[in-house]
């Protein structure tokens, strides 16, 4: 990254991303210890639970497990913060249709709050942004993207 306020930025975002990895993990393990082989038959969560118990494996909802394949990366910096937006638009409403099924407490409450962040991150990406549009022309810019036509 070629600007250290930009550093500053993606490395706060991306220790709080983690923490929300770790909270989403807590809730998954929270919600499915101690069920009966029945429960995880009835709730359809059997397919999963031969592979991993009750463990948390991170995937979709709809069985694609994480990969790396999920970053989107051109290590051109204004692309790369327009992808870093959409990832965050695309966790608020992840939280968003959670929020639709769930009715716990113990669930809504910190879905809510990692909902709230992910509009958070989304400004601050907003602002790394405008960091970087506002710097288009300085040196630290072509000396990043060497590829960049100076002309």
């Amino acid at each position: 990254m070629p600007y250290p306020e930009l550093k500053a930025i993606l490395t706060d975002i991306g220790t709080e991303e983690l923490a929300h990895l770790e909270m989403v993990s807590a809730i998954v393990y929270q919600l499915t210890r101690g069920l009966t082989t029945e429960q995880i038959k009835n709730a359809g969560f059997d397919t999963y639970f031969v592979d991993h118990t009750t463990g948390v494996y991170p995937q979709a909802a709809s069985g694609e497990p994480f990969t790396a394949n999920t970053f989107s990366v051109t290590g051109d910096v204004l692309a790369d913060l327009h992808e870093d937006l959409s990832a965050e638009q695309k966790a608020r409403l992840t939280y968003d249709n959670i929020l639709r099924y769930a009715d716990d407490p113990d669930v809504r409450d910190p879905i809510k709050f990692l909902r709230e962040r992910e509009i958070v991150h989304y400004q601050r990406f907003g602002e790394a942004l405008r960091i970087a549009t506002d710097n288009l022309d300085s040196k630290n810019f072509y000396a990043f993207n060497p590829s960049f036509d100076k002309k």
